[in-house]
């Protein structure tokens, strides 16, 4: 699919946004004083700029707020929910720490659960389409979610632990990786049975349909060419796990703020690869497989 922009950003900003918000509601690192205020503002920030960002991707930006009243159906809308449920639950232990009121800190913890739900809701924006089958299997969750509690650890400067996640995510990327290669086979999706034509015989594509580009071409059908796959999956392992693994493990300030900056750029890697090698079965009507 077309790895777009504004839904990268999305994903990998949000995500990292929320993990660090889950990371000091459930008190990973407590921050007090202006401090506090830098750190909190940081979590809000990318969580917010990344759900922002999203809104780029909308044919109409204005209707965002529908979002909100689908919420039995889409996990679109229950994303937004989680969102606000989430950024609202932990604003009083952000103020209590930037003011050092003392407040109890049990609301961080329900605070940092509705975090990693809404993470979870944001994976399964992608991993409930059938359509998509790299998708659409347990790893997508898995995944973000991994992305998303490794980010916020190192951001929190969370030493050994932080170093221990980078390794889990490294394992998870490379699973999900080989996993993903193999669903279009797995699910048995070919031309025959996007037509429900099959049991007739082989079929083909006579002719296309049309002899301009369309939005299908554009959006859903979009090549990357395996020379890209192979810079960009060592590359994304690498700066997104391997080396913030090594450099967390060092336990020092300048080397955690070059770990999350690697980490930040692997993941950027690692998502343009999600969307750009995602094969839609509507590809089968063209040919494409």
């Amino acid at each position: 699919m077309n790895p777009a922009p504004s839904v990268i950003i999305f994903t990998v900003f949000s995500g990292l946004g929320f993990g660090f918000l889950a990371a000091l509601g459930f008190g990973v690192l407590i921050p007090a004083g202006w401090a506090a205020f830098g750190l909190w503002a940081v979590g809000y920030g990318l969580a917010v700029g990344g759900l922002i960002a999203s809104t780029a991707h909308l044919g109409n930006p204005q209707r965002a707020l529908l979002a909100f009243t689908q919420w039995r159906s889409s996990w679109l809308s229950r994303e937004a929910w989680a969102s606000v449920a989430t950024l609202l639950l932990l604003a009083p232990v952000a103020l209590s720490d930037w003011l050092g009121l003392g407040w109890p800190r049990g609301i961080g913890a329900l605070g940092g659960v509705a975090a990693l739900v809404t993470i979870f809701t944001t994976s399964m924006i992608y991993a409930q389409l059938k359509t998509v089958p790299r998708w659409n299997q347990p790893l997508t969750p898995v995944l973000f979610l991994t992305f998303a509690v490794t980010g916020g650890a190192i951001l929190s400067g969370a030493g050994i632990w932080a170093a221990g996640l980078c390794l889990v995510l490294a394992g998870v990327m490379a699973l999900h990786w080989w996993v993903g290669d193999g669903r279009f086979a797995t699910v048995g999706a070919t031309m025959g049975s996007a037509t429900g034509l099959g049991e007739i015989g082989a079929i083909s594509v006579f002719e296309r349909g049309h002899t301009a580009g369309n939005y299908l071409l554009r959006e859903m059908i979009y090549v990357v060419g395996r020379k890209h796959v192979r810079v960009l999956r060592p590359l994304a392992l690498i700066l997104g796990a391997l080396a913030p693994a090594v450099l967390m493990a060092a336990q020092h300030p300048a080397a955690t703020v070059l770990a999350a900056a690697l980490h930040g750029v692997g993941a950027l890697a690692s998502r343009w690869l999600f969307f750009a090698e995602a094969e839609h079965v509507v590809g089968l009507y063209y040919g494409k497989r």
